[in-house]
This record gives structure tokens, C-alpha cells and sequence, in this order.
């Protein structure tokens, strides 16, 4: 176990990311995601169910990390989220790009925008914004401090889970970590202090 200031998470959640959940919830789960691999779409639907099995233990927050060398339309697609997110649709547009991942393309993200009732020009716009790419080389920056070599990567409260892609053993890693942060904030201490469990 961890503390407070061991974390393995170099910059933790802020108001600036991409998030889902209450900010309240005993564990933040930190997902670092690219929209290209193949395992981050696996890993997709499992959190949408996750989030409506156990909505008030975690918020989630997603962290853009494409990995440019192997996947050369995920940092497209990144942008394309970022843009959405600029008119409040971040979350809609990450589902479509991960549900239809094999149409990682300019003009399926129009069609994705579109059908989201986005401006279209204000999305053109956004997607040639040198600050959308700078947000999303802001999440890869983090990631590169964090260790992050490959996606998906989760860290919770901070500490990285390290049992892979095994997605039932993170379901068990929130719950226990949840279970863990209640027990010690209704003890009057900090939310932050320790970490998740290690399941083996």
C-alpha cells in the first residue's frame, strides 16, 4: 500500500479533464486510452457497465495517449473527441469513436458530429485549433511522467493497477478501493490516503 505522496500518478485529476462521474466518488479511476487500440475498445463497454453497476464509487477520467509509431489515426480521432468536447459533447463522441473504430476517419467524424447536433463549422474549426492538439499532447506528457507505455492504463486513486487487461479484476480493485476510502474518510482522514488493493 500507498501513500499519499508515493503515488504513482504524476498529475493528478484536475477540472480540466475529461470526466464522468461525482468528484465526490471514494475512487478515481484515471484511464489512459487511445481510440485505435484494440483493447481500449474491448475495455469500452465494460466501463459503460461499470458505470451504471456501481455509478457512485468512481469517476472516471479519460486521458488521451495515442500511440503515434503503431496506431496513425488515433491522434485524429483524439482531436475529434477534444473538438466535441468544446460544445459539451466529449463523452458521445468518445463512444462513437470507440463503437465504430474501424471508421477512424475525417469524414465519419463529420458524420459523428453531425449526428451528435454539433456546429459543424465550429467543429471544423476546433479540429484545426492548435489548442486541441495541445490538449491532447497535454494527457500524452502526463502519461510519458506516469510510466504509461501502453494503452489501457489505469490508475486508481493515483496508484497504477497492474493486473493488466483482466477486467473483472479491476471491477474487484474499485470495489475494494472504495470500500478501503469509505472506511478511512469516515474516520476523519484524507480521501488520498493509500491505494487500491493489489488483487492477485
Amino acid at each position: 500500500m500507498k501513500s499519499a505522496i508515493e503515488l504513482d500518478l504524476a498529475t493528478p485529476a484536475d477540472d480540466d479533464d475529461h470526466s464522468q462521474g461525482p468528484r465526490i466518488a471514494p475512487v478515481t479511476v484515471v484511464q489512459y486510452a487511445d481510440f485505435e487500440c484494440l483493447h481500449c475498445a474491448r475495455a469500452h463497454p465494460f466501463l459503460k457497465q461499470l458505470r451504471d453497476e456501481i455509478p457512485g464509487a468512481f469517476r472516471l477520467v479519460f486521458r488521451h495517449f495515442p500511440l503515434l509509431a503503431d496506431h496513425p489515426r488515433a491522434a485524429s480521432a483524439a482531436r475529434a473527441a477534444v473538438a466535441a468536447g468544446r460544445q459539451g459533447r466529449f463523452w458521445e463522441m468518445h463512444d462513437r469513436l470507440f463503437e465504430y473504430q474501424a471508421y477512424l476517419r475525417p469524414d465519419a467524424f463529420l458524420l459523428h458530429a453531425e449526428d451528435l447536433g454539433l456546429d459543424l463549422e465550429r467543429f471544423n474549426r476546433d479540429l484545426a485549433d492548435p489548442q486541441v492538439t495541445a490538449r491532447v499532447e497535454r494527457d500524452m506528457a502526463s502519461g510519458r511522467a506516469s510510466g504509461v507505455r501502453g494503452t489501457p492504463t489505469f490508475f486508481l486513486n493515483g496508484v497504477r493497477y497492474g493486473d493488466g487487461w483482466d477486467l473483472n479484476l479491476l471491477r474487484r480493485a474499485i470495489l475494494i478501493a472504495a470500500v478501503s476510502t469509505s472506511r478511512v474518510v469516515s474516520r476523519g482522514s484524507p480521501v488520498m490516503v493509500g491505494g487500491p488493493q493489489r488483487l492477485a
